[in-house]
């Protein structure tokens, strides 16, 4: 999927809304545990309700990792099961990977060719010959780490160098690496003071968003900053979506919060012209 047909996606559904699948089996309704896979189960569920309303899932690997082998599977068939019946939503596997070249290459592998997902989350620290074997995939896209929300980002990200923060080098270099059809840039909601900077920046790649619902993040102002004449949003909730209910109607729950996002979506997208 490049850049356009991601575009042409947000205007079908009139939305620009990634639902992260961050399952916490501590989490999610009990009853479910009875289940052989209650991860999986509870995945299939949420995507069902939320799918008519969100262009994007993003599992967090770390939350299938945690359980090795057993994880990793209901990690392959909650991709499999978006393919299988909901081929236009583009899948990104939240896995903040970069290393060496050699290692790099097996993680392309393993998240583009066996798991199959449309994207990876990459960081980019080690520089370009450890984010480059992402890039060497075709149709595949890499989203790299840029100005994340959490509280320690302003440890390193906010360094200064030759009157440049860290995180503007990382978009100004980061940008001659690929061009707007296979690199999109994670840019904290919590940080919307910098979204313009990052726009003029990048004005043409698509922006990866989290941080919107439970972390304090405010829809409107990202938009206000963010969006660009081809929406180039995507912004992620979790939390605030698959955890609204821990009882039977956890699903409808989730499908009424997403439904919620993507009328106000709607909205702003419309009076953008956008749609």
């Amino acid at each position: 999927m490049d850049k356009a047909a991601l575009f042409q996606q947000i205007k079908i559904k009139k939305s620009f809304l990634c639902v992260g699948l961050d399952t916490d089996i501590q989490k999610i309704p009990t009853f479910l545990l009875k289940e052989s896979d209650p991860v999986y189960t509870f995945n299939k569920a949420i995507i069902d309700a939320t799918v008519d309303f969100t262009v994007a899932y993003k599992p967090n690997t770390a939350f299938y990792e945690e359980y090795g082998a057993k994880g990793w599977i209901s990690l392959e068939k909650t991709i499999d099961y978006i393919r299988s019946n909901y081929p236009e939503i583009f899948i990104i596997a939240d896995a903040k990977r970069g290393d060496i070249g050699n290692t790099s290459a097996k993680y392309a592998s393993a998240f583009f060719d066996e798991l199959g997902a449309d994207a990876v989350t990459v960081a980019p620290y080690m520089g370009h010959d450890s984010v480059l074997p992402f890039l060497n995939h075709k149709d595949k896209w890499v989203i790299l780490l840029a100005l994340t929300s959490n509280a320690g980002s302003a440890d390193f990200q906010y360094l200064t160098s030759d009157n440049k923060k860290l995180f503007e080098k990382v978009l100004e270099t980061a940008k001659s690496w690929a061009d707007p059809d296979q690199l999109m840039f994670v840019v904290g909601a919590t940080h919307p003071e910098e979204i313009a900077l990052i726009r003029k920046i990048v004005p043409d790649y698509f922006l990866l968003v989290p941080g919107v619902g439970a972390q304090g993040g405010d829809l409107q102002a990202v938009a206000e900053f963010g969006l660009n004449n081809e929406c180039g949003l995507l912004v992620n909730s979790s939390r605030g979506i698959i955890y609204r209910s821990d009882k039977e109607d956890f699903a409808i729950q989730a499908g009424i919060e997403a439904q919620k996002i993507q009328q106000e979506m709607e909205t702003i997208l419309i009076q953008k012209g956008l749609v």
